[in-house]
């Protein structure tokens, strides 16, 4: 959530149009008319004089519509004209003065720059007619545009026959605020983006930022082969994401803390069978409203913990996994925002980037580093957990869980199947360990992440390695799948829920959004999508019944 505290111009074009009205009511008299066209130049309006500025525009006509007010239309709309230029005026002497002459409104009239050049017309007398269009307040509004001085200069002096012949601009970024620049690459492209991007530093300082990108409708391939490319350029403040404001650090404790709780409270859903009746009845009975009483439960959270604890050490460790993966490549990150969920404990967290990816190369790096991570430790847990369920010695450890719990997942119950045996899958419950539990979970909620859609980290890792194209289908592929719930079995719809409310919108593009990733991110990128699939693909009954996992005939 972000509050707007000031606002100021860099430049606007004012025109102010009269025309006088012919003589009315019986008296004679030649018709005169005028047009009076005034263009101020406003380096840096506050919100207060700009306000000053509508109000004195707008309180200029008083409606009454009588031939004396006609008559007297222009002079007052000279009057009023001079008025406003005066308090522009003022207000950039008082700029430039550094504030003398406004003690103690430093802070409400902090500037911003905004580069647009609305124009405020009025037609008919003393400003009857006086409109503001909508269009151009937003964009007085919207984020600041490049400035076409900046444009004319870096063209002249930034690209070249030698670089990049530039042949036409476009508007670039969400909303048009930056220039594309389409052309002729004259030289190896990561070589002139290099050398670009020093000329710019050069020339413009901090002020902008300076894209590689696919050149959009593009008719063929450039001539040296790739895909032709083009350079657009965005102001920093706008291209950059904002900092972590202290409210998002107050959410992400908040939900921190219901992650904890959601992690506590599977821990002891694993110890069913230990469970007074009610509390297994709330658990079970999806007709059940009304929770138990909270104090039956207080016994058992001892014995819930550790698997409270390998729940959030997975989600912990795989966010370190993306730190240590953006930490060398200079890539800040916010603070994860954890998601509660009592069925897995965590849904995993949200993390955004808070700086300009360098190239697809560390898009790639920075998402499968989270989910690896987190994959690996899970992975250990639940083999370390299926080894201790066989074993004599931890009998008084291991927890009973209905078996179809294996059949969630196609590769993880078939690896419990291998070895656990049949002869304790085939039953109505298992005992395991709780490491398999936090394991099964932790595995669950990495293939989770990994599906390419959107900005998880899958949708990330893909629109690195492949490009933004690609994930547009791999994305409608993934909906389909979770939609029909062929993929994660009875968490298909809330996940997708949560991707469609959280996690729907593709990556913004990196400085270097064109050169390739090369061959073995994309091989190691399909292999985990493929294991994503098994591990999301639940076993179905026939299936079961024949490999073994889970007792088919008591459901």
């Amino acid at each position: 959530m972000g509050t707007l505290t000031s606002c100021s111009f860099s430049t606007m074009n004012l025109q102010f149009r009269g025309t006088k009205a012919p003589a009315m009511h019986g008296v004679r008299g030649r018709s005169s008319s005028y047009n009076f066209s005034g263009r101020i130049q406003m380096k840096k309006l506050s919100k207060r004089n700009f306000g000053r500025l509508l109000i004195r525009c707008c309180s200029s006509s008083n409606g009454n519509g009588s031939s004396n007010n006609n008559s007297n239309s222009d002079g007052k709309l000279e009057k009023d004209s001079s008025n406003l230029a005066t308090v522009i005026t003022e207000e950039v002497n008082e700029e430039r003065n550094g504030g003398s002459g406004s003690e103690g409104s430093d802070e409400e009239d902090s500037p911003v720059s905004v580069s647009s050049r609305p124009t405020i017309s009025t037609v008919g007398s003393a400003y009857n007619n006086f409109q503001v269009d909508s269009f151009k307040l937003m964009e007085l509004l919207g984020p600041e545009k490049v400035d076409p001085s900046d444009v004319k200069v870096i063209k002249e002096k930034l690209f070249g026959y030698s670089t990049f012949w530039v042949t036409k601009e476009e508007p670039f970024g969400d909303l048009g605020e930056g220039i594309l620049f389409l052309g002729n690459l004259r030289g190896k492209r990561e070589d002139v983006f290099a050398k670009l991007q020093s000329q710019l530093s050069e020339i413009m300082g901090d002020k902008y930022n300076l894209f590689m990108v696919e050149e959009p409708n593009s008719e063929g391939p450039d001539p040296r082969g790739g895909p032709r490319v083009s350079f657009g350029m965005l102001r920093k403040e706008v291209s950059e994401p904002g900092p972590t404001t202290l409210w998002q650090y107050v959410i992400a404790f908040l939900l921190f803390l219901l992650t904890i709780g959601s992690s506590v409270e599977l821990g002891i859903a694993s110890q069913i069978t230990r469970l007074p009746p009610e509390v297994v009845k709330y658990f079970t009975d999806p007709n059940a409203i009304e929770p138990p009483d909270m104090q039956l439960l207080v016994p058992f959270v001892d014995s819930a913990l550790p698997l409270a604890y390998g729940v959030l050490g997975v989600q912990i460790f795989h966010e370190i996994g993306h730190f240590l993966a953006a930490f060398p490549r200079n890539v800040k990150l916010s603070i994860p925002y954890f998601i509660p969920n009592i069925t897995l404990g965590s849904f995993g967290a949200i993390t955004q980037f808070k700086s300009i990816l360098p190239d697809r190369k560390a898009k790639v790096d920075i998402s499968l580093a989270g989910p690896f991570a987190g994959a690996a430790l899970s992975s250990s847990m639940f083999a370390v957990g299926l080894l201790l369920s066989s074993n004599p010695a931890a009998a008084a450890e291991l927890v009973q869980v209905p078996s179809t719990l294996f059949q969630g997942s196609l590769l993880l119950g078939l690896i419990s199947r291998a070895t656990l045996g049949y002869g304790a899958m085939h039953g109505a419950m298992v005992s395991i360990h709780p490491l398999v539990i936090a394991g099964w979970c932790g595995l669950t909620t990495s293939a989770f992440n990994m599906l390419p859609v959107g900005c998880l980290d899958g949708g990330r890792a893909v629109q690195g390695a492949f490009g933004k194209g690609s994930l547009m289908g791999f994305g409608l592929a993934t909906y389909s799948l979770l939609g029909l719930g062929v993929l994660g079995g009875p968490l298909s719809l809330p996940w997708g829920l949560y991707v469609l409310i959280c996690q729907r919108t593709p990556e913004k593009p990196c400085l270097n959004d064109v050169t390739e990733v090369g061959t073995w991110r994309k091989a190691a990128l399909g292999v985990a999508i493929f294991l994503v699939v098994l591990t999301l693909l639940p076993v179905w009954d026939e299936l079961a019944e024949e490999l073994g996992i889970g007792l088919v005939t008591t459901f």
